[in-house]
């Protein structure tokens, strides 16, 4: 697939896979992202999964007859398990990549493959000289690799790297998304990227900060990710870079309120709906809703992150918090949930506990506020919990 005249994409999409790192359910399958860049010489920018080197290796000798380089961003073997492959079929090309990388490449392959490698860094940059085709208007500019460090977004050997010749930023797993790219995606790129920036970058919104302050001082043409759609007008880059501003900063996307919760019974759940009701009649202007043990936990995740205001309803559980909402909030936890105004609302026939242990669980994280109205009840719903739930959604909304 041609992006420019010298930049050719030679990934590969992966049907195959059902849950990406194991975990991530996947519907419409995953990319893995590569891409050939033209001057004088030629670089190969990343690698592929290991059940795809082949078709990869296949992909590269259509795009060029020669090969100088392997850049390699991001060791994750999604991107580098066909790295041993590659340099069995290009003995002569030199493997470019972080000092911390080639470490990686030793415990995975028992060599760092010392007799071929550019160890790169911050600002240094790779010259690969002019291509005939650089330009429609004769123009010819030579692709100069300039390398910026990223480390943490979301391994410690990242870099990205910027091609000043044609303006495009290969941005590793930054601005990815879940899916392959013959799958149309009918919700577009937010969704499975929120969800993917959420689940897999989310802990390391300080490291994005960062990088996305470096990125600020490029002229950005497009952005070349590992994971997902090339994104190549200015409204899209625009788009895709405030909507990680935002994920970044544990700001809120979408004004409303998300409500998360278990049920044993349905008596909690009867509440929550109520709840959710009475949300709207007050004129909330987003109330989305999610059953914890039924729904994918990921799709929870990024919906917590998304709103600026979470209620958090379950069980007493073995005198604690139902496994599954215990399993919610430690997930928070790990991505540095804060920003947020959270209410509870607990269930236990006769000693309910779960509010104070949710809170509990909450503990360290950084500006969350609670309300002071929380909903208990015990065993089924009456009249006093409508009630409550109006008093709760009058706080929470405040």
């Amino acid at each position: 697939m041609k992006i420019t005249d010298d930049i050719l994409y030679v990934g590969v999409n992966d049907h195959d896979v059902d849950l990406f790192e194991g975990q991530f359910e996947v519907p419409l399958g995953m990319a893995y992202n590569s891409y050939v860049v033209k001057g004088r010489e030629v670089a190969v920018m990343d690698g592929v999964d290991a059940r795809f080197a082949d078709e990869w290796l296949k992909n590269i000798a259509v795009a060029t007859d020669r090969v100088d380089y392997l850049v390699v961003q991001h060791m994750e073997p999604d991107h580098s398990a066909s790295i041993a492959a590659f340099a069995a079929a290009y003995p002569a090309a030199k493997i470019v990549s972080s000092m911390p990388a080639f470490g990686m490449m030793k415990n995975y392959f028992g060599t760092d493959f010392a007799d071929r490698r550019v160890v790169v860094k911050e600002g240094d940059t790779l010259d690969l000289g002019t291509a005939k085709a650089d330009s429609s208007d004769g123009t010819c500019v030579p692709h100069v690799l300039t390398f910026v460090g990223a480390s943490m977004v979301h391994w410690p050997e990242v870099i990205v790297t910027y091609d000043t010749a044609s303006k495009t930023l290969f941005s590793a797993d930054g601005f990815g998304k879940f899916g392959a790219l013959d799958r149309e995606d009918p919700e577009g790129w937010d969704c499975e990227a929120r969800r993917y920036y959420f689940g897999i970058v989310g802990k390391f919104g300080a490291q994005v900060q960062t990088l996305l302050k470096k990125a600020a001082t490029l002229d950005i043409a497009r952005i070349c990710p590992l994971h997902g759609p090339i994104h190549d007008t200015p409204e899209m880059i625009a788009h895709v870079v405030k909507q990680y501003l935002t994920w970044s900063a544990y700001g809120v996307e979408t004004e409303g309120v998300f409500v998360a919760y278990t049920s044993v019974y349905g008596h909690t759940k009867a509440a929550v709906e109520k709840f959710c009701e009475i949300l709207k009649a007050k004129g909330c202007p987003k109330v989305a809703c999610a059953d914890l043990a039924r729904e994918d936990m990921y799709e929870s995740i990024e919906d917590g992150f998304r709103y600026g205001k979470l209620v958090l309803a379950t069980t007493t559980y073995n005198t604690g918090v139902f496994p599954k909402m215990e399993e919610y909030i430690n997930h928070l936890k790990r991505r540095l949930y804060k920003n947020r105004k959270i209410g509870f609302i607990e269930n236990g026939t006769w000693a309910p506990m779960a509010a104070k242990g949710m809170q509990k669980l909450l503990e360290g994280l950084e500006n969350l506020s609670f309300c002071e109205s929380v909903v208990t009840l015990k065993g089924s719903m009456k009249d006093e919990t409508v009630s409550a739930l109006e008093k709760l959604a009058d706080e929470i909304l405040a």
